[in-house]
């Protein structure tokens, strides 16, 4: 078990086995960075550590000065290039979907892939898909829309909450 004391002058936690080198390190004006290294590779959860494997992350990163940071998408978000990809594979005979909510500004899917926000009008392929909306407050609805060539549809969703909003016990 390392024991772990509050360093005054550091102002963070620090392994009292690793309390003699940081203050050795800090004399020297090395870098938060230096003295937090030191104080890891000097305390017994560093040691027991320091053979396990590096953690991979789960998001992209890139080096910078020897920091990591997460690589921001420079696309579009995912909605635009959803409602482009179903614009594109419409073709001539294209329908449209007027797609509506009670209540509104819910989250739209189409086949699993976001499109946007309600109201929303969709061009999309003839055919059969399955759309689902999630409302702010955790309110999700679902439904079926099978769209003929030329054809203009609305389809509104009522949403219903997962949860219900009171609950009431039996009177005794």
């Amino acid at each position: 078990m390392v024991s772990v004391r509050f360093s005054r002058r550091l102002g963070w936690m620090v392994p009292v086995a690793a309390m003699a080198s940081v203050c050795v390190l800090t004399s020297t004006n090395a870098s938060a960075q230096a003295v937090a290294e030191a104080a890891g590779a000097t305390s017994v959860s560093g040691a027991v550590t320091a053979g396990a494997k590096p953690a991979v992350p789960k998001f992209p990163v890139a080096a910078a000065n020897g920091m990591q940071h997460l690589i921001a998408s420079a696309g579009p978000p995912p909605q635009e290039t959803n409602v482009r990809e179903f614009q594109a594979q419409a073709g001539k005979d294209a329908g449209k979907v007027l797609l509506r909510a009670t209540p509104t500004q819910a989250q739209i899917w189409v086949n699993g892939k976001i499109v946007g926000k309600t109201p929303l009008l969709l061009v999309l392929a003839p055919g059969k898909y399955e759309v689902e909306m999630r409302g702010a407050r955790g309110e999700t609805g679902k439904s079926t829309v099978a769209l003929l060539p030329h054809e203009t549809r609305e389809l509104v969703v009522n949403l219903h909450s997962l949860y219900p909003a009171r609950v009431s016990a039996p009177q005794q």
